[in-house]
């Protein structure tokens, strides 16, 4: 089932989001000062292309207090506007039935989103994980 959603996913949007991720993470990796973000959108692209099975947890010991400044400064750069876009896809996403799964995919990524640095993403047993551990 995990699969088939996320073949599903990666031809329906999950392709397009990923790219973007990956553009994003080019870009603050050019800058130098950015590469945190970089690798942190380098990290939400790969999730973004096979996000059905997988879940978003903290590190241990990532969440410092360069990952709570870092996270602040995505936030207010990046992750409101990255946020409003997967809400805007989801609903989109959300108009058939078909969609509906994919559509909580796309909410999913919104915390990570959101706060990527002191995050990690690991694999779990069920398709759909409604909480953020």
């Amino acid at each position: 089932m995990k699969t088939l959603l996320n073949i599903i996913w990666l031809v329906f949007g999950g392709l397009w989001l990923a790219l973007g991720y990956f553009l994003a993470g080019v870009i603050c990796c050019v800058l130098i000062v950015t590469i945190p973000w970089g690798i942190a959108s380098f990290r939400i692209a790969a999730y973004t292309l096979w996000p059905f099975g997988r879940m978003v947890v903290d590190k241990s010991g990532g969440n410092g207090v360069f990952s709570l400044l870092g996270n602040v400064i995505w936030l207010l750069v990046a992750g409101i506007w990255i946020a409003v876009g997967h809400v805007a896809t989801a609903i989109a996403m959300a108009a058939t039935i078909v969609g509906i799964p994919l559509a909580i995919a796309n909410l999913k990524l919104i915390p990570i989103s959101l706060m990527p640095l002191g995050k990690q993403i690991v694999p779990t047993s069920t398709p759909f994980v409604s909480t953020y551990r």
